[in-house]
């Protein structure tokens, strides 16, 4: 047997130890193939499981991609509700770097199919009622979940703190981890994000979630930065249901802000957050923005975008959407879970 044999016979384990970035690519988009040809919850585990030994090996590589360089002149007009609104096909590194630098973020309308996005939110139920069944650090046999598992010396130690917010990792669903990353491939997000970062980018186990919000939830202004450390990263906050007015949607200072604003002030729920009276501050004349999203609307921002989960007594339905944050391997966030995009 040959030595290509061997290795080839490791990844079809799922044992992608000692292989290249690149078999192990190669591979993912084979499997990747089949799956799409017929799904199979075996399959989205061993493609899962040989992404997160590509991000580990992206992580061990990464040598320093510089990034892009803005272009201010071509930023947008900021629309009615004071956010820049970009079409999926104006979309380009250059232009959403620019416009996040002026603005704090860029707000896409259809990034994903409305459809698509709609029955995400059927198979995110399916995700939590597979969880109820078989337990936070459990498994199902029909892939929605299976509790993720990372290599040595990588843990996940937040499982139960967002189970009990509501949340759950996408990392934890081998099927929806699948769903999310073709519908962002169908959407062009690899070359942008590529783009916007300088390098491949690398997704978190913790921070890519599935978010079904009750109107009754709570709400903490943040900086993801303050948690974060030095990080080179995109934010893709996708809604999959309509939410800022029926249900929660999102609070946002509709501007840039280069520095980790004082947190943990008088008011703010946590250490890491931000109180009411500093977002406000923060906001000045503009005031604080609530737009409205509908399924498969996106925004885009970095770790400095300061925003909280928006409530009010009169919402009455569940906001659905996935979150998930990408990373330059470079200055990636200590401790946190890598998984190869």
């Amino acid at each position: 047997m040959t030595i290509f044999e061997r290795l080839r016979n490791r990844l079809a384990q799922g044992e992608g130890q000692g292989a290249s970035i690149e078999e192990l690519e190669a591979e993912v988009a084979r499997l990747s193939a089949e799956n799409r040809e017929r799904r199979d919850p075996e399959l989205e585990r061993r493609i899962l499981k040989l992404r997160h030994q590509g991000g580990i090996g992206l992580v061990q590589q990464a040598n320093g991609g510089g990034g892009i360089a803005a272009a201010a002149a071509q930023v947008p007009a900021t629309n009615g509700a004071g956010l820049p609104e970009l079409t999926p096909a104006e979309l380009t590194p250059e232009l959403v770097r620019a416009t996040i630098l002026r603005d704090g973020c860029v707000l896409v309308r259809g990034l994903v199919d409305r459809d698509e996005a709609i029955r995400l939110t059927g198979e995110i139920d399916k995700v939590f009622d597979a969880r109820t069944e078989a337990g936070v650090e459990g498994s199902d046999a029909d892939g929605y979940y299976q509790a993720f598992v990372p290599e040595p010396p990588y843990g996940i130690m937040e499982r139960s703190f967002v189970a009990d917010a509501g949340d759950a990792f996408a990392g934890d669903s081998p099927r929806l981890m699948f769903d999310a990353l073709e519908a962002f491939d169908r959407a062009g997000l690899r070359e942008l994000i590529v783009g916007y970062l300088g390098e491949r980018p690398a997704l978190s186990v913790n921070k890519c979630v599935l978010r079904r919000v009750k109107p009754e939830s709570g709400s903490a202004w943040h900086q993801d930065g303050a948690f974060l450390g030095e990080v080179k990263a995109l934010n893709v906050w996708l809604s999959l249901s309509r939410c800022g007015d029926e249900s929660p949607g999102l609070d946002i200072v509709p501007r840039r802000i280069s520095e980790i604003v004082e947190t943990g002030t008088e008011g703010a729920i946590f250490n890491w957050s931000v109180s009411p009276a500093v977002a406000e501050r923060e906001a000045g004349e503009a005031g604080v923005i609530r737009p409205i999203f509908e399924p498969g609307d996106a925004l885009l921002f970095d770790d400095r975008f300061l925003h909280a989960t928006a409530t009010d007594p009169s919402m009455t339905k569940t906001r659905y959407a996935i979150e998930s944050w990408f990373f330059a391997p470079s200055a990636f966030p200590a401790g946190y879970v890598p998984i190869a995009y």
